[in-house]
């Protein structure tokens, strides 16, 4: 099947508020609420059909952008602004296949976002959203699921953007994208995270865990995220108790070790590692330790040569993916993988899977975001680990905003109905299903569309709020 020309006729943008049951920290920042926005756009094929497409991601302040001398609020604003130029420019392309019309408008939005302060991965959010919604559009036009969109290259998904991949077969590496029935979920232990329940200062009494012991009894979770603060010492000391938990409770785990750049250098970084290999109490945590992600702030982490520190340990980057290119650059430095978010971008993702088809044994790509909220943003998340292949993706947006949160009880009801290997009821709310430590895949790899059969309600969303 040949990938159809499409043009976007029509967008429309909406957010809602998502306030957290308990704070989430990482790094330097802590988070207690931020608006999810919602993209819908009309799609029109060259034969005059058309489809609507839904796509939604937390606008999560202190990550894109961790300038001190910005608020929360200047944060979230920054997200919106790169979300209306990237809408704009995606609804001014001349028709193309979808991936043709993510390529074609990709530089002129990098420079508009650049011209406004934006820095690369906040231009990588404004496009993400109208690149799912095209494909969710698009899967619908042909009513098919994802899986086998891609598989059958719909998009017309092609290496103009990436020449490393101009002589690898990325039809046949598409055609061969993996549809698991379930994937693990890999649950974050943040920095402020109580991790016995006699540490709980506050207990919510909300039905729902809180302490990481708690979590691991109700989900089963056999694979954990565990931020760091970048302070070696500091963070051996919190490792040694995660790790008395993690014995107890879940033995034979395991870790990956997340930076969010806090770590100034090599040097420091070196450090921690040192304390790790020589404590007999991580035993476990050394034996179970898949990679480390970002440990170095974004400023200097492509410019700093790790390969000492990453013939010890598998290190990726997070942060420092802001473009196609990022990527090439990291493992020139001694980097080894590449972090997937939905937030990034789709095609970026693919795109770095296929880099990692080329060198299984020296690359990898990894499923990180844990800010992610159950319905339309999770099931489209969900897609894209399970497509690039990952066993287990890092997953526990449920965790603190409360399952689905404030999404009106008709959404709740059509999610609940729609996938119900997904979720369960609890309390009329549907809440996401971890059971043996694993996510269901199955209906949301089998809805026509992206990863949804159903969408939320445009009357239950606010428009995207006016620029300040």
């Amino acid at each position: 099947m040949a990938p159809p020309r499409l043009r976007v006729i029509e967008t429309a943008a909406f957010e809602r508020p998502v306030s957290f049951r308990m704070p989430f920290r990482f790094g330097a920042a802590e988070v207690r609420a931020a608006p999810q926005a919602f993209v819908r756009v009309l799609l029109e094929d060259d034969t005059g059909r058309r489809a609507e497409g839904w796509a939604a991601e937390m606008m999560m302040p202190r990550w894109f952008d961790k300038s001190p001398d910005r608020s929360i609020a200047d944060n979230i604003e920054q997200l919106r602004t790169s979300l209306r130029l990237g809408l704009s420019h995606v609804a001014g392309a001349a028709p193309d296949t979808a991936f043709g019309l993510h390529a074609a408008v990709l530089n002129d939005h990098r420079v508009d976002c650049a011209a406004r302060e934006l820095n690369g991965l906040i231009a990588s959010f404004g496009l993400a959203l109208p690149d799912r919604a095209v494909l969710d559009a698009l899967c619908r036009l042909a009513g098919m699921p994802a899986v086998a969109a891609l598989r059958a290259n719909l998009p017309g998904i092609d290496a103009r953007l990436t020449p490393d991949l101009a002589g690898f077969d990325l039809p046949g590496f598409l055609a061969a994208l993996p549809a698991p029935d379930h994937i693990d979920a890999r649950h974050t232990v943040g920095l402020g995270d109580p991790l016995t329940a006699d540490e709980i200062a506050a207990p919510l009494g909300d039905g729902l865990p809180q302490s990481l012991d708690q979590v691991i009894a109700a989900n089963g979770h056999r694979y954990f995220k565990l931020k760091l603060s970048g302070a070696p010492e500091a963070d051996l000391d919190r490792l040694r108790r995660i790790v008395a938990v993690l014995d107890d409770r879940a033995p034979g785990y395991r870790a990956t070790l997340d930076g969010n750049e806090q770590y100034p250098d090599a040097a420091t970084l070196g450090a921690l590692l040192d304390g790790l290999e020589r404590d007999a109490t991580l035993a476990s945590l050394r034996a179970g330790l898949l990679f480390v992600e970002q440990p170095i702030a974004r400023a200097v982490a492509l410019q700093t040569d790790v390969s000492a520190l990453g013939a010890r340990v598998a290190l990726e980057i997070d942060e420092s993916d802001d473009s196609l290119q990022a990527f090439l650059q990291a493992l020139a430095l001694g980097y080894r993988g590449v972090s997937s978010k939905s937030c990034k971008g789709l095609y970026r993702a693919i795109l770095n899977a296929a880099r990692v088809a080329q060198a299984p044994d020296a690359r990898f790509l990894s499923a990180e975001d844990l800010t992610v909220q159950p319905g339309l943003a999770l099931q489209q998340d969900l897609v894209l680990a399970a497509v690039t292949g990952n066993a287990h993706v890092e997953r526990n947006g449920h965790h603190f905003a409360g399952d689905m949160g404030l999404a009106p009880a008709a959404e709740q009801a059509r999610f609940l109905a729609a996938h119900p290997d997904l979720y369960g009821e609890a309390g009329g709310k549907a809440r996401l299903r971890i059971a043996d430590g694993r996510i269901a895949l199955a209906s949301t790899l089998a809805a026509v569309g992206l990863g949804s059969a159903t969408a939320p309600d445009p009357a239950d969303l606010a428009p995207l709020e006016k620029p300040r």
